[in-house]
């Protein structure tokens, strides 16, 4: 995989966020820089958040603005560069080559532009889910949805999501969640154990408990760790002990449901004493 010399004045991340089909996660700022003709071994989906990007796809003219979504297949040479003086910044998801098919290699080299407000919207959300230390189950759900609609966009069939109701099938998803909530389950885990697509699990238990599988586990983890820190147990103790990787990953949830920090909520209670 090509990975470019960064010039002054530009930034770059870039991670292995340990989530099955996603090879990396590169985000980047760049001014000057310029891509030389290049491939990759994996689909490159990417979003631009300023700026714009011109770039040769198979000898091809295009162009990445901010309200598209750009999908490049494996192994078609390209390149990129800067549309206006000012650069641009991108975040990329590189796409294990399995997870969309070499058969849809020459679609995406046909229309590698997507003009879809929800795709980019869906990864938004995914890359938010995919920083480091997050809930896997949440990226994985998240994932599965916009490999979902790519591969619509590649077969030229783009629908609205499906109706799906699976009350029995929710139901057991929800009594897995409760048995494993402090090791955590993976999607695909999930889906080998009850025999069911990762995208159907995810909706057939929005549209049953109203709210996907990882706000669902997140909120079951809270509530173990609210009745700890109310038993006196440090949140530092907490934490590891109801599933969260550490005290920053307790305190990031429990501000977002409770406006406030597991210590804060602590003492809350020995007020009343």
């Amino acid at each position: 995989m090509y990975v470019p010399d960064v010039p002054s004045g530009s930034r770059v991340t870039a991670w292995r966020p340990g989530v099955p089909g996603l090879a990396e996660v590169f985000h980047a700022s760049f001014t000057d820089h310029a891509y030389p003709s290049h491939t990759h071994d994996a689909w490159t989906l990417l979003v631009v958040d300023a700026g714009a990007i011109r770039y040769d796809l198979d000898r091809h003219a295009h162009g990445a603005a901010r309200s598209e979504v750009t999908l490049l297949p494996p192994g078609v040479p390209h390149d990129g560069r800067a549309h206006t003086p000012a650069g641009f910044r991108k975040r990329v998801l590189y796409l294990d080559a399995d997870t969309l098919g070499e058969d849809r290699v020459g679609s995406a080299v046909d229309r590698p532009t997507l003009e879809d407000p929800a795709l980019r919207a869906r990864l938004s959300q995914l890359h938010a889910a995919l920083a480091p230390r997050t809930e896997t189950l949440e990226a994985e759900s998240r994932l599965a949805l916009v490999l979902d609609r790519l591969r619509q966009h590649l077969a030229g069939t783009v629908a609205p999501p499906p109706v799906v109701r699976d009350d029995v099938l929710a139901d057991r998803l929800r009594d897995l969640l409760d048995a494993r909530t402090v090791e955590g389950l993976g999607l695909a885990d999930a889906g080998e154990l009850l025999g069911a697509p990762p995208t159907h699990l995810v909706r057939c238990f929005t549209r049953r408990h109203g709210l996907p599988p990882h706000r669902y586990l997140t909120g079951r983890r809270l509530d173990r760790a609210r009745r700890l820190l109310l038993d006196g147990v440090p949140a530092a103790q907490v934490a590891p002990a109801v599933g969260f990787y550490d005290q920053a990953h307790l305190t990031r949830h429990f501000r977002r449901l409770l406006a406030t920090t597991p210590a804060a909520y602590a003492r809350s209670g020995s007020i009343l004493v």
